[in-house]
């Protein structure tokens, strides 16, 4: 046997049943990613196979589980429909390309950085447009339009099926598939051996066997394999599809590499190397673009699964593929009678759970600040689309940081030879610069100053260019400035004085920011 599977009895065992969990969780969530994505079931399943059998063995995260993911199903669903499903191989392939550049120049540790309230509002965007698609296909319907065209049709949706018999029940199998979802934490201990997910897709199957509704296609997984040829090749000059190949890699990754964090806070082995499971993602992406399948990332749900269910090497999610091989190729007819309702019930439940709604209400409560980054993050997707949300929340967030990190005091005192003494104390950016200006041209134009720079920890040029300006401003007005600047913490204390009336304005200028501790040159 391979060296990748224990040699001890019991952590095999642990890893063989942990596998068959974990198959049975992915198996409905293959097919379910891969039809809402509006591509066939079996591309699902190869993208979950390539996530187990080959992903598995790469080293990175021990206990992750890669495949098919619904936080990636609106992008898919809008690439899809765009460019065709030909296309989306190279696209993918492109994508896990640049994912191996960007593990192999040590970026992984970087998706650390990301604000945790976009990530939350990423996540809450693609649940609710989730949601607001599977709505269509809940009730027999192809949703249409944008994100939020298909959001502001709901109700219309709604209102007409109520009217025809053949919605309301294909509504009826999938909420009953979310009904059983939800309460199937509370089913007695031998039944809550069987994932939710399977049970409730068994469970709806059996119930609709006889009734008109729609089944899933079935084509073979040799159907599906469509290598990308020139012509798919030639839209990697496109604008529309470089920007979606972006979209991918960054969502992608950051899906995985925030989901390994997750899966380290459950278990005691070995960390993971955020570099080396970029990689890992990038070389399956590679393979699902080279064969025409769905992009992947690490799924927290598969992944919690098999932490919980005793996994303690990479063999369990190995064997998860295996699993998932033998059924795509001995039993795919029995893709058939699942009814693409309860596909769509399982995916609105996956999707409600997307939307952090206790954590957008525990920061309304304690940082309101990240709330509202939280929620337009979340808006923005759904009024534009993933790329543009995401960066408008990452704009936000940034400037946000930048404003909470931006502040300036003005201390003003008065000496008994009646000179005021102003101290600048904190950080000096454009942020702050009309509340500082205000302040400083409300100084009386008769008395002297004398400015002390040296409780400035940082001055940007935007405050440096204004400073230099009044003070020249006021030497028009016949009042004398002084710059002082505190070099005590670098050595000795000295005083430095810039009289702007005597001094030309580059030469202050450089005075000024060559005295600074960080500037390089006060150390010299």
């Amino acid at each position: 046997m391979f060296s990748i599977f224990p040699c001890d009895r019991h952590t095999l065992r642990r890893d063989f049943s942990a596998s068959l969990v974990v198959f049975l969780i992915a198996l409905p969530l293959c097919v379910g990613v891969a039809v809402a994505s509006g591509m066939p079931a079996e591309a699902g399943l190869v993208t979950g196979i390539i996530g187990g059998l080959l992903v598995g063995v790469l080293p990175g995260s021990s206990l992750q589980v890669s495949g098919p993911a619904a936080g990636l199903t609106v992008l898919v669903f809008e690439a899809v429909k765009a460019y065709g499903p030909a296309s989306l191989g190279v696209i993918v392939l492109a994508a896990g390309l640049l994912q191996l550049i960007m593990g192999a120049i040590k970026t992984g540790r970087w998706f650390r950085a990301i604000s945790a309230s976009v990530v939350h509002g990423m996540l809450g965007g693609i649940g609710v447009v989730l949601v607001a698609g599977q709505t269509y296909s809940l009730l027999g319907r192809s949703a249409h339009g944008s994100a939020l065209a298909g959001l502001t049709g709901l109700p219309g949706l709604l209102t007409g099926a109520a009217g025809e018999p053949l919605a309301l029940v294909s509504a009826g199998i999938g909420v009953a598939v979310i009904a059983v979802m939800v309460v199937w934490r509370w089913v007695p201990g031998r039944l809550r051996v069987i994932p939710a997910p399977l049970a409730a897709v068994v469970l709806a199957t059996g119930a609709a066997a006889l009734l008109p509704v729609k089944k899933i296609e079935v084509q073979g997984i040799l159907g599906v394999l469509r290598p990308p040829g020139p012509a798919e090749f030639a839209h990697l000059m496109e604008v529309g599809v470089l920007g979606t190949v972006v979209a991918f890699t960054l969502i992608a990754s950051a899906e995985s590499l925030f989901s390994a964090a997750a899966v380290d806070r459950m278990h005691e082995g070995a960390r993971t190397d955020y570099d080396r499971e970029l990689m890992a993602q990038g070389v399956g992406n590679a393979a699902c673009g080279l064969l025409g399948a769905l992009p992947m990332t690490a799924v927290i749900v598969r992944s919690a699964a098999n932490v919980q269910a005793g996994a303690a090497t990479k063999a369990s999610r190995i064997m998860h593929g295996g699993w998932l091989l033998l059924f795509a190729a001995l039993l795919p007819a029995a893709l058939k009678v699942i009814p693409v309702a309860a596909l769509a019930g399982v995916l609105i439940h996956c999707g409600w759970k997307l939307i952090p709604t206790r954590e957008l209400a525990r920061l309304w409560k304690t940082e309101r600040g990240e709330a509202l980054v939280l929620t337009i993050t979340m808006a923005s997707i759904i009024a534009t689309n993933l790329l543009e949300g995401v960066t408008a929340g990452l704009v936000l967030a940034v400037t946000k940081t930048a404003w909470d990190v931006s502040h300036v005091h003005v201390e003003v005192d008065e000496d008994a030879a009646g000179t005021l003494r102003v101290r600048l104390v904190g950080n000096a950016t454009f942020l702050r610069l009309p509340h500082l200006l205000d302040t400083l041209e409300a100084l009386p134009h008769s008395r002297r100053i004398e400015l002390d720079l040296s409780g400035l920890r940082h001055l940007d040029h935007a405050c440096r260019t204004a400073l230099l300006a009044w003070t020249t401003q006021r030497d028009g007005h016949g009042s004398q400035v002084q710059v002082s600047i505190d070099l005590s913490a670098t050595r000795p204390p000295t005083r430095v004085a810039v009289t702007s009336r005597k001094v030309a304005p580059r030469d202050r200028c450089r005075a000024m920011w060559s005295r600074f501790p960080w500037s390089g040159s006060a150390a010299k």
